[in-house]
C-alpha cells in the first residue's frame, strides 16, 4: 500500500486556518505521506480543470491510500464527490479524510459524506452570492473601477514616464519605486 496525499489551496483558503499550503503539507507528513506522493494544486474549489489530482487520480492503484485534509479539498459539489469517491472506492483505492475519517460504502459512510458534500457546495454558493451582491453595491458607488485598485497615481506616473527622458529604467525604479515592467506598460499605453 502507498500513501498520497491531495492538497487544493486557493486565495480565499491560504489565509484561513486548517487551508494554508504548509498545515495541509504538515498534516499529511506527520501521517507518513511523503512529500514527493504529495499532489498539490493552487485553484478555486470552483474550477472543474485541477491538473495536479487529475494526474494522482490517473496513478493510484487497488490497495493504495489516499489522504486529505478535508473533503472540501477535492470536492465543492455533491454530484463531483460521490463521482470522485465511488470511483476511487470501486478501484480499491482506501480514502481517508482527515476530519471525517476513513470513507467507505458502508450507509453511515455514504450519509455523512453526502452531507459534508452538501455543505461545501452549499457554501461555496453562498460565497459567490454574496460576492456577486458585494459587486453590485459597489458598482453603484461613484468612481467604482472593476478589479485591483491602482498602485500608483496619473501624477507618479506621469512623473515617473518623464524622469526616462533622462535617467535609465533602473535608475528611475530605484528613485520611484515604480516597477520596471510597470514602467515599461505605462510608456508603451502612453505610444497608442
Amino acid at each position: 500500500m502507498r500513501l498520497y496525499g491531495y492538497v487544493r489551496v486557493s486565495t480565499v483558503g491560504q489565509s484561513r486556518q486548517g487551508n494554508s499550503l504548509e498545515h495541509q503539507i504538515n498534516q499529511l507528513g506527520e501521517l507518513g505521506v511523503s512529500q514527493d506522493a504529495i499532489y498539490i494544486d493552487s485553484y478555486t474549489g470552483s474550477k472543474v480543470v485541477r491538473p495536479e489530482f487529475s494526474k494522482l487520480l490517473s496513478i493510484l492503484q487497488p490497495g493504495d491510500k489516499l489522504i486529505v485534509t478535508k473533503l472540501d479539498r477535492f470536492a465543492r459539489s455533491l454530484i463531483e464527490g460521490v463521482k470522485i469517491i465511488d470511483g476511487l472506492l470501486e478501484r480499491g483505492v482506501a480514502i481517508h479524510i482527515l476530519n471525517m475519517g476513513v470513507l467507505d460504502h458502508t450507509p453511515t459512510s455514504i450519509l455523512m459524506r453526502n452531507i459534508f458534500l452538501a455543505f461545501a457546495e452549499f457554501e461555496r454558493t453562498m460565497i459567490i452570492e454574496r460576492t456577486a451582491e458585494g459587486k453590485a453595491i459597489a458598482k453603484q458607488k461613484e468612481g467604482y473601477r472593476e478589479g485591483r485598485p491602482k498602485s500608483y497615481t496619473p501624477k507618479q506616473l506621469n512623473h515617473a514616464i518623464g524622469m526616462l527622458k533622462n535617467y535609465s529604467y533602473k535608475e528611475v525604479v530605484e528613485i520611484t519605486g515604480i516597477s520596471k515592467s510597470t514602467l515599461i506598460r505605462e510608456k508603451r499605453l502612453r505610444s497608442y
